[in-house]
């Protein structure tokens, strides 16, 4: 008996049908069988499975007499299914690499629990897009098992079949069947889920959804959209025979209310001239299965269920035109407008604020766009807290990030009042990136830009003939952004030199180094020993980090360049390898699909959601990486560094670089993935040839990181101090900076 039974329904996809079947049958995981079903289709789909069949004899196709539908199509696999598991696989789809193997170990290591749902990504015909919304539930599950009635946010999972997989004896021994008709997922994955007494999640991309141009039943409008209430009919019909499930029936009911509305939302869905009969068959739903005392949850869509329950003159009486117009669109229109006059009134409020003085003891910082509380502004705040604890310290963070702020840090959310109060009042702002384009420069107040590393590659002006790299990027509005900058914070006078070239504004170049490589530079105080204890690396093996940088030629700005499995087995015993991806890609869809993978099977070590990269820089022996910026940083601590350059040329040629790194590189140059593991199996990556390159390169990029760099802004621009001052020195010559920081014996408070 197979681990897996997997049923592929099949009509009408001959030309997506053979990359479906190579991608189950080419599986690392080979204890499977597959039954593919030929729902009488009229093209060349039979041939095909037969042939798969004669080559391979873990398919078997079943060919139906006549045409039944993909949910029966499905059903009439499942008595050929002899897997202690079933999972389904629409035959347009297909299976990620690697996807059983990682099921497998999680269904062991969770004792066969009665479903395993992954996750998927959407690929569109004309590249992949992101991962599915379930993508952070499927996250949060860990690595144990739950019931819906304990956890019941997990009915908002994708609502499909081929996201799971079901122990057979559970799935057949319950008599779960798909019905006829469109969205017959909905009531097959409702049922099993209430059912069952053990759930596990695998955070892992395991199907590529392929959303097609064209064929797209979903994105076909028609009268076939009204099958979704027989649906739905026959799962609270299920319900009614089972009392025991009373528990579920309210949470259900608004599931099923959030599927019709979301569907008649959809032109390409519900015709124009279908949407009044829609919205009677949804009321007339609501009125045959509202539980006593339902009331909407408040993450659901609260004010449109509610107006389901009003009798129609009320409906009337409100005004929401619910028969002529459709009253979701007006629900929508009504929740824009609130918005919009919202955001008025929090501006008419941000004018006002502007009219108070500035607050000399008052500074702003955000770093990441307003994502994180680490790099370069962290280390100024730090260090400010010292040597001028009378500027208070904000952070400007966005609601999407709030969990990411440490205990104690005062913080303000992007467009929220006190944001406003606080943005209007401060005279000192310090940011890696640039500010929102409505807020104010107020004459006296101070802007830091601190930037985010050394520049390989073109930056803003510089990228006017690279199309390419620019797309969805406003150059011209980045200029006008970065024109309120005072001072711009300079590593070397190669960046010094690209920052005034790049931006053409009129700041003040300070020649300070960069303050969070100050820790580098001093050894870390134990921040490297501390990481790895946590991260379980012993003290006596050696550390290989691996940071790739994002590619503009590519769509999504991902791609593998390096085969880090093959990488990772072929380092000598005693060694660790690191992966830190760029924060850009930290959502990326192929993190989960390949590197995650990899960390949950020990192969290597994802640090990509380290908060600080200096204590990741700081527990590594040695730096791999192609071109990204972390190199300059790395070769403060004066350890191997190898630059993987095997695609220099199309990087260079659609993004730009100010230097040949194959020419000037900190380490030995690799070129594939053959150079890159005997550089590292013959030791070459630490011999004579490697600490000369890197000398001539720390001479040329560290030249002003003292370990002094966010003392030296503190004292320059905080305090005003000038250069040869107590406690400062002639380093960091700068222009005058507009607006000394004065003391105050006062700290206001914002709220």
């Amino acid at each position: 008996m197979p681990r897996f039974s997997v049923i592929v329904p099949v009509f009408k996809v001959q030309g997506f049908l053979r990359e479906c079947l190579d991608s189950v049958l080419g599986q690392s995981f080979g204890d499977l069988e597959v039954i593919a079903v030929d729902d009488c289709s009229p093209d060349g789909c039979g041939a095909i499975l037969d042939e798969y069949a004669a080559r391979d004899p873990r398919l078997k196709a079943v060919h139906l007499p006549e045409n039944v539908g993909l949910g029966r199509a499905r059903n009439a696999g499942l008595p050929h299914a002899t897997g202690d598991y079933v999972l389904f696989l629409d035959s347009d789809d297909r299976y990620t690499p690697g996807l059983l193997r990682a099921v497998a170990d999680r269904l062991d290591a969770t004792r066969d629990p009665d479903i395993l749902v992954f996750d998927h990504v959407r690929t569109h015909w004309w590249g992949r897009a992101g991962r599915s919304d379930a993508a952070g539930l499927l996250e949060q599950a860990g690595a144990g098992t739950f019931a819906v009635r304990e956890h019941p946010e997990y009915l908002r999972l994708f609502l499909v079949a081929w996201n799971k997989a079901y122990r057979r004896d559970f799935f057949v021994g319950h008599g779960f069947q798909y019905r006829p008709g469109l969205y017959e997922d909905a009531p097959v994955t409702y049922q099993t889920m209430v059912t069952a007494e053990r759930i596990a999640c695998l955070d892992r991309v395991g199907v590529e959804y392929r959303q097609r141009r064209q064929g797209a039943i979903t994105r076909t409008p028609g009268r076939r959209h009204f099958d979704i209430f027989e649906q739905y009919e026959g799962l609270f019909a299920y319900l009614a025979e089972r009392p025991g499930l009373d528990w579920a029936r309210p949470l259900l009911f608004e599931r099923a209310l959030d599927h019709m509305l979301f569907t008649v939302a959809r032109p390409e869905r519900v015709l124009r001239g279908d949407r009044k009969e829609f919205y009677r068959r949804i009321r007339a739903f609501y009125r045959r299965h509202v539980p006593p005392g339902f009331v909407p949850p408040p993450d659901s869509r609260r004010a449109e269920i509610r107006l389901l329950g009003l009798a129609p003159y009320h409906r009337a009486h409100l005004g929401l035109g619910l028969w002529r117009r459709g009253w979701l669109a007006a629900g929508r229109r009504a929740a824009l407008l609130r918005e919009v006059l919202a955001r008025r009134v929090r501006r008419c409020w941000y004018r006002l604020q502007l009219r108070l003085p500035l607050d000399s003891s008052l500074a702003v910082y955000s770093a990441g766009h307003s994502r994180a509380v680490t790099g370069d502004p962290l280390a100024v705040q730090e260090r400010a807290a010292a040597l001028a604890p009378h500027v208070r310290g904000v952070w400007v963070v966005h609601p999407d990030a709030v969990d990411e702020v440490p205990p104690g840090t005062d913080f303000v959310t992007t467009g929220s009042w006190r944001y406003y109060r606080v943005m209007a009042r401060a005279k000192h702002w310090v940011n890696d990136c640039n500010w929102a384009g409505d807020l104010v420069k107020r004459r006296g107040s101070v802007h830091v830009q601190t930037h985010r590393g050394t520049p390989l590659k073109y930056m803003a002006l510089d990228l006017l003939d690279r199309p390419g790299a620019r797309h969805g990027s406003d150059v011209r509005g980045m200029l006008r952004r970065s024109d309120r900058w005072d001072v711009s914070l300079a590593a070397n006078r190669h960046s010094e030199e690209v920052w005034q070239r790049a931006y053409p504004c009129h700041f003040a170049s300070l020649r300070s180094g960069s303050p969070r490589n100050d820790v580098l530079v001093r050894g870390g105080d134990g921040r490297g020993a501390r990481l790895r204890a946590r991260l379980g690396v012993e003290a006596s093996e050696t550390v290989v980090l691996y940071a790739p940088t994002p590619r503009d030629y590519r769509k999504g700005r991902h791609v593998w360049r390096v085969d880090l499995e093959n990488l990772a087995a072929s380092l000598a015993p005693g060694h660790r390898l690191l992966v830190r991806l760029h924060p850009g890609l930290a959502r990326h869809h192929e993190r989960a699909l390949v590197l995650r993978d990899l960390h949950r099977r020990g192969a290597l070590i994802d640090v990509t959601d380290e908060r600080h990269v200096e204590d990741v820089l700081l527990a590594a022996d040695a730096l791999v990486t192609d071109y990204s910026a972390l190199m300059f940083d790395y070769a403060l601590l004066d350890r191997p560094i190898v630059v993987h350059a095997d695609d220099w040329a199309a990087y260079r040629a659609a993004r730009g670089a100010y230097f040949d790194i194959t020419a000037e590189p900190p380490g030995h140059v690799t070129r594939s993935d053959e150079e890159l593991v005997k550089t590292f199996t013959s030791g070459a990556w630490r011999d004579a040839e490697s600490a000369r390159l890197r000398a001539a390169f720390r001479e040329r990029f560290c030249e002003f990181d003292d370990g002094r760099a966010a003392e030296r802004v503190v004292r320059r621009v905080l305090l005003g101090e000038a250069p040869g001052t107590a406690g400062g020195d002639d380093a960091g010559a700068v222009v005058r900076i507009p607006g000394a920081a004065g003391r105050s014996a006062r700290l206001p408070e914002y709220s």
